[in-house]
């Protein structure tokens, strides 16, 4: 083996990334001629709002905007999260030291790492939960280490069973409310009990909140520096890829600890240098825009949900009905492996969904299904799923 083959052990020891495996799968079944209905990465089909537009259009045909930008992003986006996180959530943040704009949330979630793992530390991950969070590990030389997440606790961490747990080489704990895979939202109490166990371990917490704005039935989850004590013990990320239907244009940010969010622009200074500034005068527009405008997107994501849920259940596939996120998470009857029946309903039927056991062993039994195409196409899923059903 060559210098040019010769992978370095971290990378040998990552996982194949799930959502690429899953766009690989489909792309062959497409590449053989099937019609697919895509319910497997969540990447929602609706446009991004005409303002968002306007304001990127105006911005592009500023030569201003051209040129490098910031790793720390431009002065009006952050004042424009930190005023967004203040209208929404009652938070108050320091623009210049405690937000720090990101290329997506993933981008800061995998590099908080680096920042404060070192190889032998250990890194308390959801079972199910979201593929960055391990892979982010294993890249800084730490240690995954999975706590559970199940159905009869609701899908929330035991912290009573993670307190008896030795802890010492423990550096970052990771939750992710509301959840992807699971759907469910989280209590501002229970993020006060995390807040609390952070503060006793000396643990910094990572909370991934990419679904706070992807609600329904009027209940608008909480974010985690709501909590009494927060914002000394941990950091939370968003994502502007799902309130805004903006995916593709890679904008996020981190917000909490100062300390924590100067540690990650350390890092963040010396892989790129910033968020290209016609997506960030965007993402400005975004955060200041008029909020109603997310009503038209809940409610239609809401009929998707309701339509696709119903029919999954009188299928006889158990599924709690979401209150947040554009997912559905269902149980698999008959206790057919996930993987297996994934494999079966994209050939069989050509649907596309993610198997649970791909967001960790917990997730055995169970599929996850995102509503991000049409009412017609998943009208149409539902009856393609009846007909494989066994």
């Amino acid at each position: 083996m060559n210098a040019a083959e010769r992978k370095a052990k971290r990378i040998k020891d990552l996982p194949v990334y799930l959502m690429d495996e899953v766009v690989r799968l489909k792309s062959q079944a497409v590449a053989r001629g099937m019609d697919v209905i895509d319910l497997g990465v969540g990447d929602p089909d609706l446009p991004t709002p005409p303002h968002i537009l306007a304001a990127a259009h105006a911005a592009l045909d500023d030569g201003a905007n051209h040129h490098y930008s910031s790793f720390r992003g431009l002065t009006e986006l952050r004042q424009a999260f930190a005023s967004w996180y203040r209208a929404r959530f009652g938070v108050l943040l320091d623009p210049d030291t405690e937000v720090l704009p990101l290329i997506g949330s993933k981008e800061g979630i995998g590099h908080i790492h680096l920042a404060f793992v070192e190889p032998g530390d250990e890194v308390l991950i959801p079972d199910p939960g979201y593929p960055t969070y391990q892979g982010g590990t294993i890249l800084a030389g730490g240690t995954p280490r999975y706590y559970p997440l199940r159905a009869e606790t609701g899908w929330l961490p035991d912290v009573a069973a993670l307190e008896r747990e030795e802890l010492s080489r423990v550096k970052i704990l990771h939750i992710n409310y509301p959840c992807n895979p699971t759907t469910v939202s989280a209590s501002l109490d229970f993020f006060g009990q995390v807040a609390a166990f952070g503060r006793r371990h000396d643990i910094l917490i990572c909370h991934d909140n990419a679904y706070s704005e992807v609600y329904f039935d009027g209940v608008r989850p909480p974010s985690f520096l709501q909590a009494p004590g927060a914002k000394a013990v941990g950091i939370e990320f968003h994502s502007l890829s799902k309130t805004y239907l903006m995916t593709g244009w890679r904008i996020g940010v981190a917000v909490g600890h100062a300390g924590t969010i100067a540690a990650l622009g350390e890092i963040k200074s010396n892989y790129e240098t910033g968020i290209f500034p016609v997506v960030q005068r965007a993402g400005v527009a975004a955060l200041t825009g008029d909020p109603s405008l997310l009503d038209a997107m809940r409610l239609q994501f809401q009929r998707r949900r309701d339509l696709f849920v119903d029919g999954l259940n009188r299928l006889g596939y158990a599924t709690e009905k979401p209150r947040a996120t554009f997912y559905a998470w269902a149980r698999i009857p008959g206790g057919e492996p996930s993987a297996r029946f994934a494999r079966r309903l994209l050939d069989e039927a050509g649907v596309v969904v993610t198997p649970g056991a791909g967001f960790g062993p917990h997730g055995e039994g169970y599929f996850r299904a995102a509503l991000t195409v049409g009412e017609a196409r998943l009208t149409e899923a539902l009856e393609r799923i009846r007909r494989i059903t066994r």
